[in-house]
């Protein structure tokens, strides 16, 4: 592996959100909430939503522990989708894993778009689609108990 294809993998954006993540604090008392753990590396992604009144993100509590590209993404993922309906963040997901997958993707992904050069690293994938795996199973698990 060349130097060049690590900084690819690293860049600048992937680097700070893994120092400084966004958004880390735990929620007490959340409407939407997801686990993810990848096994296989160790990583984790603990999620926690809160909708406001018109359904939309308000807030957002993320705690991960692994590999900076899980830790990073997870960080982008509590940014990206402040103030977004479900279908909004459902509709984000699909085009994030378009983006890691090569298939055609939104304009939409603001920063997200640093994670492409994932895609280099195969292996590394999973690690980027934890996070928004996670979310779209807890967006799965809350929407039959919105509509009792």
């Amino acid at each position: 592996m060349r130097f060049e294809e690590l900084d690819d993998l690293y860049h600048a954006t992937i680097l700070e959100h893994r120092r400084h993540p966004r958004n880390s604090d735990r929620l007490e008392d959340p409407d939407i909430t997801a686990d993810g753990v990848n096994p296989f590396c160790g990583d984790e992604i603990h999620i926690q939503i809160a909708l406001d009144s018109e359904g939309r993100v308000s807030r957002v509590g993320l705690q991960g522990v692994g590999c900076a590209i899980n830790q990073a993404t997870g960080s982008m993922l509590s940014d990206a989708i402040q103030g977004k309906t479900l279908d909004e963040v459902a509709a984000l997901s699909r085009s994030f894993n378009d983006l890691m997958t090569g298939g055609p993707h939104s304009d939409g992904l603001g920063e997200l778009t640093t994670l492409e050069s994932v895609r280099q690293f195969p292996i590394r994938i999973k690690c980027a689609l934890l996070a928004w795996s996670a979310l779209d199973e807890g967006i799965e698990d809350y929407a039959p108990a919105r509509s009792r």
